[in-house]
């Protein structure tokens, strides 16, 4: 009963947000139902569209799972999106340089992609614990210098020969890519989704079933008292970051070697922000991380169609993201403030 009593302000406010999202569609003379319908034969009405949106669930699963891990320690790592860039970076390094067959290759880009990501995050935690800068501070203005190095990488040192355009670097050996899997005449990533679903798990036993995890949480939850205890609180912001970052920094390596297959400028493709909207409606929690990242990557891969077939413009896709996340937040603001309230009225006396 207590379980579904917290249900149902989220119910209620999807529900809501689908009714808004309902009236923004009749408000552009777009026909709803049929604009829904769309969304979801875009991201699975064959198995190449399956196959995409799978693709890119992989490095949402993989930077929401970085984010729990740091929301858990009380951080909010907004620099989570540099974080990916990095890693993409790292692993186009790699990409580029490092000769071999692709089981030589591949792990040695998920491996620099993992490093160069929490290197990146542990910029941030340091600035934090020995600087005294905020995390959400010092992380935006990693990401912007994670943007820049990006982008000047490809229309400098790594730019195509005889080429400066931001289109991107030369196009990886083959030896690079992550495999496919070949099924029903398409290919299927099956080795980044094995890494975004192996994150989620992970990260779920790490924060459940370690006393890492417990640590970690407590210090989260009150990291004074944490440290009267004497839980080193610093070492664990620092590990929280690194292993946050690393995840991230994974993101980035599949972007790069199972999608573009290059190093293109927008090359975290906003999975760092939109990770953040993830785990707020999961609660911060790693078993939910992996639905409520579908459904958000469904919605994305899924609006094109609505740009096809309806002349709507895809970018309502984010409208109705950021709209169902907006309403979620209110009603829990509300639930927490009508817990509030009850406790008040039963302690007068």
């Amino acid at each position: 009963m207590t379980r579904l009593r917290l249900a149902v302000p989220t119910l209620v406010s999807l529900f809501a947000a689908l009714v808004f999202g309902v009236l923004l569609l009749l408000v552009v003379g777009a026909p709803p139902f049929e604009a829904l319908s769309l969304l979801v034969e875009g991201s699975f009405g064959s198995a190449s569209k399956i196959s995409a949106t799978l693709l890119a669930w992989s490095p949402l699963l993989l930077a929401s799972a970085g984010l729990v891990i740091t929301f858990a320690a009380g951080l909010w790592n907004i620099g989570v999106e540099g974080q990916v860039i990095m890693g993409a970076i790292a692993a186009s390094w790699v990409a580029r340089v490092v000769p071999g067959p692709g089981w030589v290759v591949v792990p040695g880009t998920i491996l620099a992609g993992a490093i160069g990501g929490a290197v990146w995050a542990l910029l941030a935690g340091f600035l934090k614990t020995h600087g005294g800068v905020h995390e959400i501070f010092g992380g935006l203005g990693l990401d912007f210098v994670a943007a820049g190095i990006a982008t000047y990488l490809v229309i400098g040192p790594w730019k195509r020969a005889g080429v400066a355009s931001t289109s991107g670097t030369d196009i990886f050996r083959q030896e690079a890519w992550m495999p496919e899997f070949q099924a029903f005449g398409v290919g299927w990533p099956v080795v980044p989704v094995l890494l975004g679903l192996a994150s989620v798990a992970l990260v779920w036993v790490l924060l459940r079933g370690t006393l890492f995890g417990l640590r970690l949480k407590s210090v989260g939850n009150n990291s004074y008292s944490s440290f009267l205890l004497g839980i080193p609180t610093n070492r664990y912001l620092l590990g929280a970051f690194a292993l946050g970052g690393a995840l991230a920094g994974i993101a980035g390596t599949v972007q790069v070697t199972a999608f573009h297959h290059k190093l293109v400028p927008a090359i975290s493709g906003g999975y760092g922000f939109l990770a953040i909207l993830v785990v707020l409606l999961a609660g911060f929690s790693a078993a939910l991380v992996a639905p409520i990242a579908l459904f958000f990557v469904a919605i994305s891969v899924g609006s094109t169609q609505l740009d096809l077939r309806l002349g709507l413009d895809s970018a309502f896709g984010g409208v109705l993201q950021g709209v169902i996340v907006l309403f979620v937040m209110f009603g829990g603001a509300f639930a927490a403030r009508r817990a509030s309230w009850s406790r008040s009225t039963q302690e007068e006396p």
